[in-house]
């Protein structure tokens, strides 16, 4: 069934990047979502995934091969490409700076966890305000919760995966407890909205 966009109508020109976090079962729902992005896409796609910090992160490199956009780990102050992917490497926080420009950066743990999703949502946020749209995934802490929050109160569009269908609910449950999300979805729907989007000229 297609998916009826959340209450509110999006900012008038669309988006201007999505922003995606997920820990334990993401990668699952990163396998419905991102292969359906279609090429071109208009915005640059952020991932942040709770990944082993001292091993090399594969991400870029499975998905290169199964997605029409291309795919990339993230460097310090790459500047943000229309269409692509970015996925933060492991063991450094991504953040949106001016330009704007990718920033990595080694301060403390949030949630146990760098890269963390809170970091990369609440950069965001502040830089695109109402022009952004933010996904929550999978995931067994309550990073990404506050961070959907600061998305949601900045008047972007906060979308959280249907605790249902998560793996581990944890995170989803959290953001919904935590922010007033009027559209949980199956990672299905959420590729469907995104698509929908795309199709209506906002992404």
């Amino acid at each position: 069934m297609r998916p009826t966009p959340p209450p509110g109508n999006p900012a008038p020109r669309g988006y201007d990047a999505v922003v995606v976090g997920g820990s334990s079962g993401a990668i699952d729902a990163l396998m419905r979502i991102l292969p359906t992005l279609p090429a071109p896409l208009r915005v640059p796609v952020l991932v942040v995934v709770h990944l082993p910090r001292d091993r090399p992160s594969l991400l870029a490199d499975i998905f290169r091969q199964r997605c029409a956009l291309p795919m990339q780990e993230a460097q310090d102050q790459d500047q943000l490409a229309p269409g692509t992917v970015y996925f933060a490497p492991p063991d450094y926080h991504l953040l949106v700076d001016e330009g704007p420009r990718l920033a990595l950066s080694v301060d403390p743990l949030v949630h146990f966890s760098r890269p963390a999703i809170d970091v990369l949502f609440e950069s965001a946020a502040d830089h695109f305000g109402e022009r952004l749209l933010g996904v929550l995934l999978s995931g067994a802490n309550e990073d990404g919760a506050r961070g959907i929050a600061t998305i949601a109160a900045s008047g972007g569009l906060a979308v959280v995966q249907d605790p249902a269908s998560a793996p581990v609910p944890t995170m989803p449950l959290a953001a919904l407890a935590r922010t007033p999300v009027p559209h949980a979805l199956a990672p299905d729907g959420i590729a469907a909205l995104l698509g929908q989007f795309h199709r209506e000229g906002l992404l």
